[in-house]
């Protein structure tokens, strides 16, 4: 009778691990695990000089109305807060991504969670064309819902 019990557990883990893991959206993006949506966190942004981002794409990864933005220190030393909708976000950066091409990839990641939400600290470099000189380094701050089938971005700050 344990063993039954064991392997039916085993059964049902191996089966939900499965449905986990292949939620996917159109464009190919693992959005059942999480390491599988800060791929396509990375990957949505990452664009070769003269081609268009995807909104559509980026969208698919965000719950709708998500809020995004930026931290920093102005010119003269004040923190700012650049903080909006993720449509107005890709209106005010897609034209200088497809002009001068952009690639950012992770460097480290720290996961806090807890029950159906992740809070993921990823810090990363960011270049204009693959192995080129490094036009930025910082963190991401995203934060996670876990549906219970897939993964939504609820938010994302960087600095």
């Amino acid at each position: 009778m344990k063993k039954l019990i064991l392997l039916s557990f085993v059964l049902i883990t191996f089966i939900n691990n499965q449905i986990y893991a292949q939620a996917v959206t159109k464009y190919g993006d693992n959005v059942g695990t999480l390491d599988g949506i800060i791929k396509a966190y990375y990957d949505v942004v990452t664009v070769k000089k003269g081609e268009k981002v995807s909104f559509e794409r980026d969208s698919l990864l965000h719950i709708e109305g998500v809020r995004v933005g930026s931290a920093g220190i102005d010119v003269k030393g004040n923190p700012t807060l650049h903080y909006t909708s993720l449509k107005q976000y890709h209106k005010e950066s897609d034209a200088y991504m497809e002009k001068n091409g952009f690639y950012e990839h992770e460097t480290a990641r720290t996961v806090q969670n807890i029950r159906n939400i992740y809070h993921v600290w990823s810090s990363y470099e960011s270049r204009n064309e693959p192995g080129g000189k490094i036009i930025a380094q910082g963190v991401n701050s995203i934060e996670l819902y876990y549906d219970g089938k897939r993964f939504w971005i609820l938010g994302w700050f960087y600095d």
